[in-house]
């Protein structure tokens, strides 16, 4: 496919994008744009450094990749990169893994089409009197990459997400409660039939509006519903578990030493980008393989997520988490889909544990590490284990 230069390690990484964005503002169609272009990011290493191009032509890859060596340099006679231990992290990986062909693929389903799922959902506000304002996204992305390397990987696969959102703002007087309904996934399939879901949402932020108290400054038992769970575990213990945040920072490796206990023995939060889902990413890009990765286990720091550079530095496995915003970017060390496993107890079960306390269903977003703060949008009071109605909350620490 190219011709890499002796001596040195070379990874050329193409992506094919196809992206949709549509915007309406209430009934009025704001944004209609379809975006499709294929490009690539060449990277260099010479031992020392990592010299890096991109380009938006691909039939300028083999030039681009003969720049960068001669930046690199002519490496010596008989001399190489190859038992460097970053270059030594670096996995053969080779095949083709698509799974968004055909019927599948977000781009074979017309423009037409996509705006007909989104106004199929307008009536549910043009039918609510407490409803002022309203707006609809749909967002879709499929990108298909080949990553080709000097270690011999010849890799092709894709990764695709699509969604609809609506934000929302409610007013009865002077109340006022804006909130949002989302869905994603990762076939525009997956969109359909949430017409019922998106009614019984609204009706259950009226209830909110119309019913939601102050909470009482205090102390509270605190159950999670997935959402602002997923946001704790991704924020604070997810970024975290990201390699690069300890390179050079001794602090940081005290405090996030692997074997500390950080939680119950019921806590357990792992790292897979082979989950389905739109943090499905099979290999990240430098070809490594996704794996299950264990940041909490019982309670115990058990796991970091690498990228090959991460791993050499800190005596580690790469965990297949290394990824670019785009074809622009270095790949870095970030996550893919990150959750908590769950445990044995259902939702009233939890709830029939606590005497008073607060279920937080909905946040607006999350701060912090150590500390962790929660801005929620949908909670509830819990009395002797049952719900006790809806309070208004400002933060959660």
């Amino acid at each position: 496919m190219y011709d890499f230069p002796p001596g040195l390690y070379t990874d050329v990484r193409v992506e094919k994008v196809f992206a949709t964005v549509i915007t309406f503002d209430r009934e009025d169609l704001r944004e209609c744009n379809i975006h499709e272009h294929e490009a690539a990011l060449i990277r260099v290493f010479d031992g020392k450094r990592w010299y890096y191009a991109s380009t938006t032509d691909p039939a300028r890859i083999q030039e681009e990749i003969d720049a960068l060596a001669a930046l690199a340099g002519p490496a010596g006679a008989g001399s190489s990169v190859a038992g460097h231990p970053v270059v030594e992290k670096f996995i053969v990986s080779t095949g083709e893994y698509l799974q968004f062909t055909a019927e599948k693929n977000v781009a074979s389903v017309p423009k037409e089409e996509k705006i007909r799922l989104l106004t199929s959902y307008f009536p549910v506000f043009q039918g609510a009197p407490l409803v002022k304002l309203w707006r609809a996204y749909y967002r879709d992305r499929r990108v298909e990459k080949a990553f080709y390397s000097s270690k011999g990987s010849r890799l092709v696969f894709d990764t695709q997400h699509t969604g609809f959102a609506f934000t929302f703002e409610l007013a009865r007087k002077e109340k006022k409660f804006s909130q949002g309904f989302e869905k994603a996934g990762s076939s525009f399939s997956e969109l359909q039939e949430e017409k019922e879901n998106l009614e019984d949402f609204l009706a259950k932020c009226t209830e909110f509006l119309d019913h939601a108290r102050p909470v009482k400054p205090g102390k509270y038992t605190v159950v999670l519903a997935p959402e602002p769970a997923g946001v704790i575990a991704h924020e604070s213990f997810g970024h975290k578990s990201e390699a690069d945040f300890m390179m050079d920072n001794e602090k940081a490796m005290k405090e996030w030493a692997i074997g500390k206990k950080v939680g119950a023995e019921i806590l357990s939060i792992v790292d897979d980008g082979n989950r389905p889902g739109t943090g499905y990413v099979p290999f990240d890009d430098e070809g490594t393989l996704a794996q299950a990765t264990y940041l909490v286990k019982n309670g115990i720091l058990a796991g970091r997520l690498h990228s090959v550079a991460t791993a050499a530095a800190l005596g580690e496995e790469p965990t297949g988490n290394a990824r670019a915003i785009s074809f622009e970017y270095e790949p870095i060390v970030r996550m893919t889909t990150t959750f908590i496993l769950p445990g044995s107890k259902s939702k009233e079960e939890l709830l029939g544990e606590v005497k008073e306390g607060i279920l937080v269903e909905k946040v607006n977003h999350g701060t912090g590490h150590s500390t962790f703060t929660l801005m929620p949008t949908l909670a509830y009071r819990i009395k002797n284990g049952r719900i006790a109605g809806p309070v208004s909350i400002s933060a959660l620490t």
